[in-house]
């Protein structure tokens, strides 16, 4: 990899990033308000849900290993957990001294994946295969970023029928399939169980009953809030929960004929039970993902939005971020064996949905196709079980397993144990029926704009972030639900005539 280009690059995008910033509001990290009780610190983000501020700093990478012999390729990954790089860098050793081809794994942040591409792109340097969310595939291809026919050569070969099919037509095109779906998770409303039980509470599965537990449960003179989900302006989390929220009353990000549809009704819906629910029953300041979190372990919430990453931590297996209800000091899964998970719910003009976020393995048109093609064999085969591993409850996998074993490695995926600093299977901490609850909701994940066909509209939408900016100015009462749905309307279009 031509470093040096990309360095410089990088380093002209990091200071334009920085003076074009001035006057305006400071990163949302930065700017976040804790709830005053709340004694767990922030942990090191997580990559699918975890963004930070959106600068395109340089990724780090790894010592490269194996036989050079063999080739050499470069690897992006936006999994920047340090034990999940380690994970990683066992995986490409492995494949090193099985196939002498050299694996550069280069650590790549979410929130800055697209001005790194775009970086990338300019230099003439981009890695052979890019491990990424589905809100850039689409759009990487129609850039000519994402090479169709290699990944579609994969699929084909290890057999289409062993991928889920939900994942594989969200990337279907002409020349194939843009990328090759490898994992993924549901997002899931978390409530305490044990609260709703001595209240009568019943379990949140719509809007209204959302509604009607947080304002029950709501004490903040105890510190204690009925709800709580993402709220800052610069973060993909807020995003990714709002549009579970949207998806679930049927606001659409687009028509079927490709029109933007968020100034719809339905969307004025989502936005006013949205932001009334975080100003009437919320904590004080910005939520981030690390506020979220931090405020339901601490006992401090009835109701959380998060990603499944959050079920070992919950349990008390990673030291890291560790529940601290008052319980949870004799009991660190106090918090795990009193919650109850939601995946989908209903709002009023809408049916029940579930927001899905799926990662690909994309193999760029600056590959070295032949050795990114073996790699992807190895990668979805050998060292299938190994990735999921690297965090189970986040991981939810994509192939189910073979030609002659078809549920090899949904099979081999619920045995996996989760957890950092202690271990245990999700099915000994939450039960058979969370794991089956898991795996259904992975067949039927909903997400704006794929259904109609408008992915590289998805993919500039998360690069702008023009929805939760929107939202943060109606929390912050400078706009109403209703214009904030223009002011959304009007961003989506600009970006599609861009």
């Amino acid at each position: 990899m031509r470093r040096s280009l990309i360095v410089i690059l990088l380093g002209f995008l990091f200071a334009s990033l920085i003076l074009s910033a001035c006057g305006q509001q400071p990163p949302a990290d930065t700017a976040q308000e804790e709830p005053a009780t709340t004694d767990s610190e922030a942990a090191d983000t997580e990559a699918e849900d975890a963004p930070t501020d959106g600068e395109a700093e340089e990724p780090e990478a790894e010592a490269e290993t194996g036989d050079q012999a063999g080739g050499s390729i470069t690897f992006w990954s936006t999994e920047t957990q340090p034990e999940r790089v380690e994970a990683t860098q066992a995986i490409l050793d492995n494949f090193a001294a099985e196939s002498g081809i050299t694996v550069e794994l280069v650590q790549a942040d979410e929130d800055a994946l697209s001005q790194l591409t775009t970086a990338a792109v300019a230099a003439g340097d981009l890695p052979d295969v890019i491990f990424h969310p589905i809100d850039f595939t689409v759009g990487w291809y129609e850039q000519g970023i994402l090479d169709a026919e290699a990944a579609a050569s994969v699929i084909n070969e290890l057999g289409t029928d062993t991928f889920a099919e939900g994942p594989l037509n969200l990337v279907q095109v002409d020349d194939g399939y843009t990328a090759v779906p490898s994992d993924g998770w549901g997002q899931l409303l978390i409530y305490r169980a044990d609260l709703f039980e001595e209240a009568g509470l019943e379990v949140p599965t719509s809007y209204d009953l959302i509604a009607t537990a947080a304002e029950q449960l709501h004490n903040p003179d105890e510190n204690f809030y009925g709800f709580t989900a993402a709220s800052s302006a610069g973060e993909v989390f807020t995003q990714q929960t709002f549009e579970h929220f949207a998806l679930a009353n049927g606001c659409e990000l687009v028509d079927d004929a490709g029109s933007a549809t968020l100034n719809s009704p339905n969307c004025i819906e989502a936005v006013t039970a949205y932001t009334d629910l975080l100003g009437n029953y919320g904590p004080p300041g910005e939520g981030t993902v690390e506020s979220t979190r931090a405020t339901y372990f601490a006992g401090q919430s009835a109701m959380v939005i998060w990603s499944p990453f959050i079920l070992d931590e919950m349990a008390g297996l990673r030291d890291e971020a560790p529940p601290t209800c008052p319980e949870c000091a004799d009991n660190p899964a106090f918090l795990a064996e009193n919650s109850g998970l939601v995946p989908a719910f209903a709002g009023p003009s809408g049916a029940l949905s579930q927001y899905g976020q799926i990662s690909y393995m994309g193999i760029t048109t600056n590959a070295d196709t032949e050795a990114s093609i073996e790699f992807l064999r190895y990668w979805f085969d050998e060292a299938y079980l190994d990735w999921l591993a690297v965090s189970p409850e986040g991981k939810l996998p994509m192939r189910s397993g073979t030609a002659d074993a078809p549920t090899r490695w949904v099979d081999g995926w619920a045995q996996l144990e989760t957890g950092v600093d202690r271990k245990a299977t999700l099915g000994d901490l939450y039960g058979d029926d969370v794991i089956q609850l898991l795996v259904e909701g992975a067949n039927d994940f909903q997400r704006w704009g794929f259904s109609q066909g408008e992915g590289a509209l998805v993919t500039a939408t998360y690069a702008a972030l023009p929805v939760p900016l929107v939202l943060r100015d109606v929390l912050d009462e400078v706009m109403t639900p209703e214009e904030a749905v223009e002011e959304m309307q009007l961003s989506v279009e600009d970006l599609q005539r861009e």
